[in-house]
């Protein structure tokens, strides 16, 4: 391929990018006015927890505990309310001590609690999707989370498209390459806001805001100690990182260099970022991270003009955008997390035990390897690909291939966000205290789960007709006729998959919610096992569509842990009958 197709490709990717870029602003944007005026259609109700001493209603434990809450002794608070902004955001949980037991109001509320009834805590709920008080629920979550899933690509997609406006292929691809090396790098060593919002959603559905607190600070003690490490191993050896993306001595090193070495200083603020929100939507509240990435996404987009032409910055000014809109984020999350009491100066400054770090490194430590594997099977992808032409037609095809994916990607695996907050909190069981009924528990966690696989089957399949539908505008967004010939196939298979995706994004966010992290590592190794034999077979006897292939044979595997995981773990209903 010659200079001139390298231009335009790269020039014509820029459009693409432009297309993408509004597309994912009017996504956002409805969905906020949705989760809005649709959503908000009344005040969480409190429940109340009683302390698991209080034993059933109608025990004589629980008529000892019943009488002692009507006595009036001076109470000590023990937690203090935080300042609620939104409609979304939860109220604080008071705690007050009364004599031996303690009487907790908490409005982590029972996702399958109906507003006006509770049901029985063995009632089993429609599997599929009928609008009812769970399914409102749900999306109250849900929504705010698939608007920041969104919002999230925008910041690479903003920088992507300022850079294309420099007219040069070679800024173009330093800047892909550097911002594709810190993601990478950055994504391997992410692990601990998923444990630390199932840690989170645990504490805070007990009414316990000591240990949220505990959970939150010490999450954010191990990522400022990761975040040091991560940020000098890319300072001090900037090379050999970027030689994972780009030969040695390739001209687009000259950008990719100051992009990375400036990129390096935002992996203290992107951590911090990823733990505050795992933070918030721990206490079902996924409506303030959503202001907060839509404000620092703005302000990158209002920074790269700004710093790379005006200042006459180029590709560097791109990334001091990037990380001022990081820091902007990480200062929000941190100020909000102070003032509604989610975290302590004085537990931020003390370095916790063994004991107390220990749930937060065995968990990490299992989705680590996890990390490693999703990666590792990414990094296969992006060679077998490179290897199958030297014209680059093929690389271009794949990533056409997708961003045809994104397009259902994003809602699913917001959905795989919301397994993750909704589960540990329905686990827990609670006592309303005017009814006496019980609600939350296994039970009611697995009707939670039970609904939320049936919404990835059914948006799994909407999604994939709809990206069918859309495929001839997607193909007309490269300018090179050679490119969309070779996407067809694999947009295709993109589509077709995420019926598949809809299943395994969820059923991971569940195997999470439920503090399972070393199975389903070790599920995602055995299916990185079966993809890498897939990708060393498939691509050399049907090219681009082998490479394809092998990603349904990558996740089909997942959703055979899946599978497992459901009708044999703590959820299953063998489990359940037995008590």
């Amino acid at each position: 391929m010659t200079k001139a197709h390298l231009e335009m490709n790269a020039i014509g990717m820029g459009q693409h990018r432009h297309r993408h870029l509004l597309a994912f602003s009017l996504i956002a944007g409805s969905l906020l006015v949705a989760e809005s005026l649709a959503i908000h259609q009344s005040p969480l109700q409190t429940s109340h927890v009683r302390d698991v001493r209080c034993g059933r209603r109608g025990s004589p434990r629980w008529r000892l505990c019943n009488q002692n809450t009507h006595q009036s002794p001076t109470p000590s608070l023990l937690m203090a309310s935080s300042d609620s902004e939104t409609p979304n955001d939860n109220d604080v949980v008071d705690a007050v001590n009364l004599d031996d037991d303690t009487y907790i109001a908490n409005t982590s509320h029972s996702t399958t609690k109906d507003a006006a009834n509770s049901a029985s805590e063995d009632e089993v709920l429609s599997i599929w999707p009928k609008m009812d008080e769970l399914d409102r629920r749900m999306m109250k979550i849900a929504l705010p989370c698939i608007a920041n899933f969104a919002i999230n690509p925008l910041i690479g997609a903003v920088d992507l498209l300022w850079v294309n406006r420099m007219g040069n292929a070679l800024a173009v691809a330093g800047q892909a390459a550097a911002n594709q090396v810190f993601s990478s790098a950055f994504w391997i060593v992410s692990v601990l806001p998923s444990v630390t919002a199932t840690l989170v959603s645990k504490a805070n559905a007990s009414g316990n805001q000591e240990e949220v607190q505990d959970a939150v600070s010490q999450a954010l003690i191990v990522g400022f100690w990761i975040s040091l490490v991560g940020s000098a191993l890319m300072l001090r050896y900037p090379e050999k990182i970027l030689s994972s993306v780009l030969k040695e001595g390739a001209p687009a090193l000259q950008y990719a260099r100051p992009y990375l070495f400036i990129r390096s200083f935002a992996f203290l603020p992107s951590l911090i970022s990823l733990i505050g929100f795992s933070a918030f939507r721990g206490t079902l509240d996924t409506a303030t991270p959503l202001k907060i990435s839509a404000a620092s996404n703005i302000f990158n987009a209002i920074l790269d003009p700004i710093l790379m032409f005006t200042l006459a910055m180029g590709v560097p000014g791109a990334a001091l955008a990037t990380l001022a809109a990081e820091i902007t984020s990480a200062s929000s999350f941190l100020i909000l997390m102070l003032r509604r009491k989610m975290i302590r100066w004085s537990k931020l400054l003390t370095f916790p035990s063994w004991s107390q770090l220990k749930p937060l490194l065995e968990g990490g430590a299992a989705l680590q390897l996890r990390n490693v594997a999703l990666n590792l099977t990414f990094l296969t992808v992006a060679r077998a690909t490179q290897s199958l032409d030297d014209t680059g037609v093929a690389a271009a095809a794949h990533a056409l291939a997708i961003q045809t994916f994104q397009i259902g990607g994003i809602v699913l695996l917001a959905l795989s966000v919301v397994a993750q907050t909704i589960v540990p909190n329905e686990l827990i069981e609670k006592i309303d205290a005017k009814t006496g009924k019980r609600h939350g528990g296994k039970r009611a966690a697995k009707n939670v789960v039970n609904r939320l696989m049936s919404w990835g089957f059914v948006l799994g399949t909407g999604l994939g007709a709809l990206q069918l539908l859309l495929l001839p505008i997607l193909q007309k967004s490269s300018p090179l006729e050679e490119v969309r010939q070779a996407a067809v196939i694999p947009s295709i298979l993109a589509s077709v998959y995420q019926i598949m995706n809809g299943l395994v994004f969820i059923g991971e966010g569940v195997m999470v919610g439920c503090g399972n992290f070393f199975q389903l590592s070790m599920s995602t190794v055995v299916a990185t096992v079966a993809a890498m034999i897939s990708l060393n077979t498939l691509p050399k006897l049907f090219g681009l569509t082998g490479v394809w292939m092998s990603f349904g044979v990558f996740n089909t595997f997942r959703l055979a842990g899946v599978y497992l995981h459901q009708t044999r773990g703590q959820l299953s209903e063998s489990a359940l009958a037995q008590g």
